[in-house]
């Protein structure tokens, strides 16, 4: 369920898109924003950082592209976005000396696993996956400009919907299988 109330902005954005236009999407894509933040505040009492950053983007450049009535500006949003995941995971990483993914997997992997054996899995593999994702991400914010840029506003938004949504898959799927051999066997036979 959480996973669906992740992706409900980016699912009504390309839906208005193909139904109206990028303007009336870029107003929808904002509003579902506030509604995402507002549940969240109301079922948890607190919203995620993520969510905060995610919606404060798609206010500030989803604003500028309806009061300037330029699309270039929400064509920019993806981009910032993961520039800024970029930069988080390398300067938590090589300046703070915390490697993000590892926290985040960590957590994941602990409230999903049904044993209380403990999760063993080597630093050096947590500093590739940390890095596989900062050149990822880093991959993924020139490529949206890069086809924001060179082709149809139409083959952007299907890209920044379905592309930049089956890398990030992609990417998981190679992640799980980076840490599949560290799981707690009964975990692997699952």
């Amino acid at each position: 369920m959480h996973a669906l109330i992740e992706y409900i902005p980016l699912i009504l954005f390309f839906a208005t898109f193909k139904l109206v236009d990028i303007f009336w999407a870029t107003g929808v894509l904002i509003g579902a924003s506030i509604l995402q933040v507002a549940y969240y505040y109301f079922k948890d009492g607190k919203v995620a950082t993520k969510t905060w950053v995610f919606f404060g983007i798609a206010l500030v450049l989803g604003s500028m592209t309806l009061i300037f009535h330029d699309e270039a500006f929400i064509k920019w949003k993806a981009t910032v976005i993961y520039l800024i995941f970029c930069l988080t995971l390398l300067i938590s990483r090589y300046v703070l000396n915390k490697n993000l993914m590892q926290k985040m997997l960590s957590s994941i992997l602990k409230s999903a696993s049904e044993t209380e054996q403990e999760i063993d899995i080597p630093k050096a593999l947590w500093d590739k996956i940390n890095l596989m994702w900062s050149a990822i991400t880093l991959f993924i914010a020139g490529l949206n400009i890069y086809i924001a840029y060179n082709y149809s506003l139409d083959f952007w938004v299907n890209f920044k919907v379905f592309g930049l949504t089956g890398i990030t898959f992609v990417f998981i799927f190679i992640t799980i299988m980076m840490l599949f051999k560290y799981l707690p066997e009964e975990e692997q036979k699952d």
